[in-house]
């Protein structure tokens, strides 16, 4: 009897763990979750390891090194997105690795709440900036992008989402010659691996 409960936990533990996919990825794989400890509260990423593995190995190496710690949201655009992972509260950039190969070619949409990485015009320039989106952008797909390529999504956030919303409203303005900058800084103070 004992077995058969604990076999039921199980289960409704791992459908609970996989049930909060937004985009429908939820094949059997190993996890990593990576916890984004921020001024406004904790946001939690789902990494697709298995769909973009550059990409996902890129942000990794980020978290394990420390470097989006005390980094800042600096672009914010209501209903569109939030921005992070290259800037210090001054404004100063923060080391960066090679540029990545840019994975849009794995299908996955850049559905409200999934996080993707952030470029210049080069398709394949893509360092440590990523961005969560607020709402579906399906424009920034590879398969609707005019430059045939678009943006890679990379994980979504599982928990925190409301975090992200929270985020999506804050005012901005122009500081150190970029747009859209929280008026109050909105400090990423500490991004973790989270056992699973």
């Amino acid at each position: 009897m004992k077995k058969i409960i604990l076999f039921t936990l199980m289960c409704l533990t791992i459908t609970f763990s996989y049930s909060g996919s937004k985009i429908g990825i939820n094949e059997q794989e190993e996890i990593t979750l990576i916890k984004l400890n921020t001024n406004k509260g904790d946001i939690i990423i789902k990494l697709f390891t298995k769909d973009a593995p550059e990409t996902s190995n890129n942000f990794i190496n980020y978290v394990k090194n420390g470097s989006y710690n005390g980094t800042i949201f600096h672009r914010v655009i209501k209903n569109f997105m939030i921005q992070g992972g290259g800037h210090l509260p001054d404004m100063s950039e923060i080391s960066t690795n090679p540029p990545i190969v840019n994975e849009s070619n794995n299908s996955i949409s850049n559905k409200k709440g999934t996080i993707a990485m952030a470029r210049t015009s080069d398709p394949h320039s893509a360092t440590s900036q990523f961005f969560i989106n607020l709402k579906d952008n399906d424009f920034l797909d590879m398969k609707n992008s005019p430059d045939g390529y678009g943006y890679c999504v990379f994980g979504e956030v599982i928990e925190g989402i409301e975090i992200v919303e929270d985020i999506g409203t804050v005012g901005t303005g122009n500081k150190a010659g970029h747009a859209d900058v929280p008026l109050d800084d909105i400090v990423l103070e500490n991004a973790e691996f989270i056992d699973n």
